[in-house]
């Protein structure tokens, strides 16, 4: 099952195809990640993490001169024009469910793909209408992505349907302390391994499910490490974002 929009699509992405199914369908927005399209940055976290050189930009079909391109030029847009970017995102999250209703299935959004933006701070609007952020705009949508960002505030800035899984890192020992804030707040954790063989059944304390069984991070059980093994450039990571 596949559609597209400008910003977001679903069914072209490795990622959120597992998560495709009878009940739930995922759209997906892919910046470029970092400063990659300008001096612009939308990974605050980026660098104390270590996950700039292995970031799933290079990953699947990021490595297509075409789709790197396609995402430089939504990232730019995003940059200068913010007003008539999310105008846009409005007009494909609106798209999006109708394509979804028609089928009677719960539709997903993951804005931060290959970015991670404070989307609760960033206002929406149609016209001379204001309609808050893009999850109070769209309360029957569920939201979720990973964030590097510990503090963010989401409580009393969506309708309940933002979910956030923090993405862990050994690269620093200031983002560790990140890792204790983020699960003190509540937050699983997703963390990266060097291959299937070597995920553990417990790490940070708590027990490990498998991440790469489906993308729907919003159903998985809460104070849980969610474990994923390393694709693309990240299977050579020495700077701590991989873990052996």
């Amino acid at each position: 099952m596949s559609w597209k929009g400008k910003l977001i699509s679903c069914g072209t992405n490795a990622k959120t195809i597992k998560g495709d199914g009878s009940e739930y369908l995922t759209a997906i927005m892919y910046l470029a990640p970092w400063k990659i399209a300008s001096s612009f940055n939308v990974c605050a976290n980026a660098e104390i993490a270590g996950c700039i050189d292995d970031c799933l930009f290079s990953a699947g079909r990021g490595q297509m001169k075409s789709v790197s391109s396609a995402r430089i030029r939504k990232t730019l847009w995003f940059a200068n024009d913010r007003v008539s970017f999310m105008q846009q995102l409005v007009d494909d999250i609106e798209r999006f469910v109708k394509y979804c209703d028609k089928r009677g299935i719960k539709p997903c959004v993951r804005l931060n793909g290959t970015s991670d933006i404070r989307w609760e701070t960033i206002p929406v609007t149609r016209g001379e209408h204001t309609l808050g952020n893009i999850f109070l705009a769209f309360p029957q949508v569920q939201f979720y992505d990973y964030t590097k960002i510990a503090n963010r505030k989401i409580e009393h800035r969506t309708s309940g349907n933002y979910h956030l899984t923090f993405s862990y890192s050994n690269a620093n020992p200031v983002y560790a302390k990140m890792t204790d804030a983020a699960i003190k707040n509540g937050m699983n954790v997703a963390v990266v391994f060097r291959t299937k063989q070597r995920i553990p059944t417990e790490y940070l304390g708590l027990p490990t499910i498998d991440g790469d069984k489906d993308d729907l991070r919003f159903l998985d059980p809460k104070q849980s490490v969610v474990a994923l093994y390393a694709k693309g450039s990240a299977k050579h990571d020495k700077t701590g974002f991989v873990q052996d």
